[in-house]
């Protein structure tokens, strides 16, 4: 006896009907090779996510606190590691075909896994409302409009992304990485041009600038260690292994680096006296400075674009997870979250910008950690199996604790590495004295 109520039943026709015309996004199973996508839009994807204007204004936070060549070190290696963390999570899924609440489920059980994929959707809808908040504020100072309307406007477009599912990203990226390369080296080169290179790489920061390589280290692994250790749901939809590490590279370090530049060398350059990269010291804070009608028009579309990319990637990662976990469809699950979303960002959230990142570089890498182990050095074979795996929450819990050390006795050091390295060792500790036997990596 079919228990389905008729206004189920008809919301359950309305879904299909909007996945036959916008795409099936394969909430549930693996994505089929006939449905994979080209390197092209994989790429289109990954690299529209982190060039961003954040990511630039986390560069200038960079560069205020430790100094521009530090911080250049901090940049370079912080996306080096986040490379190899985020190519070896995605290869994961690229080769499943599996989203990221699917492959936690190998790892954590089939119920653990909500744990894993329901604390990491959280914290991306998080991210959705900073990066929202972001938005409105930028709008807001810079002409004199409402804050709430012009982040409600911003979520609502936001949302609309996402609707559309794996391909809003890729249209989305298309528009806006072009228009942050051009708009964003133009801003650093023209700030440069007010001074030197040479003064550029010799700024010391601000006074008594104290931020150490460890803390620099966190802040650029933090900024997208959330997203990163969901890869799977995006380079799901690869074809192969090379399109995936290739559309992986396109992020970090090629797109994460750059915005990351952006920010700092245009700080450097221009030497504020206690400058605000949330405030006017920042690339659109400069384009609005001209004082050009026609350039802060461009401004203004420029931002909504470009931060409508990290928000619409954010969204359809913590969609993606809640609908697994609810059983639902990530299109409903992009509006409700969305919805969510936007009145947690009207109230000011995005001024916890850098205490969200103290927070990600706690409790997000530790999962991947013990992914990646488990997954290449374990158990690279194994399906679904168990409702729980004790072994992999006691493994989280040490990482979590040890980087709660880390942060508040040890600044010198890189709490997300502490945490990643602990997790992963205790996991491998305990997959030991439990007998599990290693096995070689599947091809």
């Amino acid at each position: 006896m079919n228990s389905t109520s008729p206004k189920q039943a008809g919301i359950e026709a309305v879904e299909r009907q909007v996945d036959h015309i916008l795409g099936e996004e394969y909430e549930h199973e693996p994505v089929p090779m006939t449905a994979r996508r080209s390197l092209f839009s994989v790429t289109m994807v990954w690299i529209g996510f982190p060039m961003i204007i954040t990511g630039a204004m986390t560069g200038s936070l960079l560069v205020i606190g430790m100094g521009f060549s530090r911080a250049l070190w901090a940049m370079v290696i912080g996306n080096l590691i986040m490379f190899a963390y985020v190519a070896a999570l995605g290869l994961l899924g690229t080769r499943r075909g599996t989203n990221f609440a699917l492959l936690a489920s190998i790892v954590f059980g089939r119920k653990g896994y909500v744990f894993a994929s329901g604390l990491l959707s959280t914290l991306l809808l998080g991210w959705y409302a900073v990066q929202t908040g972001i938005t409105g504020a930028l709008v807001s100072n810079a002409y004199g409009l409402n804050y709430v309307l012009m982040t409600v406007v911003a979520g609502v477009l936001y949302v609309g992304i996402t609707f559309v599912g794996v391909r809003g990203l890729h249209w989305v990226g298309l528009v806006s990485v072009p228009l942050f390369v051009i708009l964003g080296v133009w801003v650093a080169l023209d700030a440069v041009a007010q001074t030197s290179w040479s003064a550029v790489f010799a700024y010391g920061g601000k006074a008594g600038a104290s931020m150490s390589m460890g803390v620099g280290l966190t802040v650029v692994i933090a900024l997208f260690i959330d997203a990163g250790t969901v890869s799977a749901d995006f380079n799901r939809w690869a074809k192969d292994s090379r399109s995936s590490l290739i559309a992986t590279f396109s992020a970090f370090p090629f797109a994460n680096l750059l915005a990351m530049l952006v920010g700092g060398v245009t700080t450097a350059a221009l030497a504020v006296p206690n400058a605000n990269p949330f405030g006017a010291d920042n690339m659109f804070g400069y384009m609005n400075g001209k004082q050009l009608a026609w350039l802060s028009l461009l401004a203004f579309i420029f931002l909504y674009i470009n931060l409508g990319s990290v928000c619409a990637h954010c969204l359809y990662n913590a969609a993606t997870g809640w609908s697994r976990i609810l059983n639902s469809h990530m299109r409903l699950a992009a509006v409700l979250l969305g919805a969510i979303g936007i009145a947690v960002a009207a109230g000011n959230v995005w001024a916890f910008f850098i205490e969200w990142l103290s927070l990600l570089g706690i409790l997000v890498p530790p999962i991947g950690a013990i992914i990646l182990v488990d997954q290449y050095v374990f158990r690279p074979r194994s399906e679904i199996a168990e409702d729980w795996r004790p072994t992999a929450f006691i493994a989280w819990a040490a990482g979590s604790a040890v980087a709660v050390l880390v942060e508040t006795s040890a600044p010198q050091w890189s709490t997300a590495i502490s945490a990643m390295l602990v997790a992963g060792l205790v996991y491998a500790a305990l997959c030991l004295l439990a007998g599990e036997r290693r096995t070689a990596p599947a091809n």
